[in-house]
């Protein structure tokens, strides 16, 4: 029987919210830090579909959630794309060649590389409760774009918005190879048993509403209507992070299934703009999770209620802090679950 995630990406409302946070498989957790030394370094652990699998299942074995993200990084497809990928401490990540530098068509691709992440969905899976949702997950073609064009993240993305206006057709050809590669690496964790997944886009808030809708829009767009025809019981969640008034576009023109929405919007205006009976994913600021202020469990009821009225599942604004201490998490969980809206 589908958990209660599932029915609620489904469409479906019932006496109970499901419950889930973003980034809920790391370093937050004791457990995850303890395994993380003996393993090695991120990427090791990302590749090494055991230790990725356990790492999946550490929040659900504490904590319950409704649905299990698989431990990954959005940067698998750029380094099956081709370029080099690495973890240095304190700096992040770094990919090699920058397409700033180098053209695409020089990368020599590895797809291979996809194989230990779907590894680890087909571990998870078999080990899940059927309660529990699996959910997959992949960097949108803009965010992804943004950190091959400059080889790391940036606080403003300029490297890959100053391409878009300089060379509008060689990012373009980035975007479309990377939805290519994106609709490959969903189809297999989903072949593998994820039965819904999530395109991440970190970066849309930093596009003009002009170029919204061309790197934005359009590439998840056909991303999801690709995975529509391939899986079509297999609900999609679009979160652009950051893009504000242009939220019910995104809900509207890209074809998925449910919305994610950050801590900077207002959940009222989300509830009154988002189309009707569309499922919402958010909002709680992860500061104010970290920070465990005595309105903690007021902000999390005064969501609860504002998204009462349509199919709602639990979540952040963004990913959990590191910091976060294991008792504001569990605050949260106990007021989620003793909630009658």
């Amino acid at each position: 029987m589908p958990g209660l995630l599932l029915d609620t990406l489904n469409g479906q409302r019932g006496t109970h919210v499901p419950l889930w946070l973003m980034r809920q498989a790391g370093r937050y957790l004791p457990e995850y830090r303890a395994l993380r030394e003996q393993k090695g370094g991120f990427l090791a652990l990302a590749y090494d579909s055991e230790a990725a699998c356990e790492i999946t299942l550490q929040p659900i074995d504490r904590f319950g959630f409704d649905g299990a993200i698989l431990f990954s990084d959005i940067l698998i497809v750029p380094h099956a794309m081709g370029q080099d990928l690495q973890f240095l401490a304190g700096e992040g990540p770094h990919l090699s060649p920058r397409l700033v530098d180098a053209a695409l068509a020089s990368l020599t691709p590895d797809l291979s590389r996809y194989e230990p992440i779907h590894e680890t969905v087909r571990l998870c899976r078999a080990r899940l409760p059927d309660s529990v949702t699996m959910l997959g997950f992949a960097g949108s073609p803009w965010t992804v774009a943004t950190y091959m064009v400059a080889g790391e993240g940036s606080r403003d993305q300029h490297e890959a918005r100053a391409m878009a206006y300089r060379d509008p057709a060689a990012l373009q050809a980035i975007i479309d190879a990377i939805v290519v590669q994106s609709i490959e690496y969903l189809s297999g964790q989903i072949a593998a048993g994820a039965e819904a997944v999530q395109l991440f886009d970190s970066w849309a808030g930093s596009l003009a509403p002009s170029e919204f809708e061309r790197w934005v829009i359009a590439p998840n767009a056909a991303i999801v209507a690709e995975l529509r025809e391939r899986h079509p019981d297999v609900p999609i969640i679009g979160f652009p992070k950051g893009s504000g008034e242009k939220l019910p576009a995104y809900a509207r023109e890209t074809g998925v299934q449910a919305v994610g929405v950050d801590e900077t919007l207002d959940p009222s205006w989300v509830a009154r703009e988002l189309p009707e009976g569309m499922p919402v994913q958010g909002n709680l600021d992860p500061l104010l999770l970290l920070s465990g202020s005595p309105e903690l469990e007021q902000r999390v009821t005064a969501i609860l209620r504002i998204f009462a009225d349509r199919p709602h599942v639990f979540n952040l604004g963004h990913g959990i802090d590191r910091r976060t201490p294991i008792g504001h998490v569990e605050r949260v969980i106990a007021t989620v679950r003793g909630f009658e809206g």
